[in-house]
């Protein structure tokens, strides 16, 4: 359960940091009422993006280190 949910952020950040404008204007459309009428600024995208690629960074270790731990508990049982 623990590597589905890791996958599912990871996949999530990396769609985010490929398309930021994207993901902010999904995310304005489900947190304002008048959707429209908000601007986001410039550095929002920038932030989107770099924010996107440290939620899949953050997956990609704690995936990874799921994989290890695994292994490392097979081997020391042997």
């Amino acid at each position: 359960m623990k590597a589905l949910l890791l996958l599912v952020a990871g996949i999530g950040g990396l769609l985010e940091a490929v398309a930021p404008r994207r993901a902010v204007a999904l995310w304005t459309r489900a947190l304002y009422r008048n959707a429209g009428e908000a601007e986001p600024r410039e550095w929002t995208y920038a932030a989107a993006k770099a924010e996107g690629a440290l939620v899949a960074a953050g997956a990609l270790v704690g995936l990874f280190r799921l994989a290890t731990a695994d292994d490392d508990a097979a081997s020391a049982a042997e």
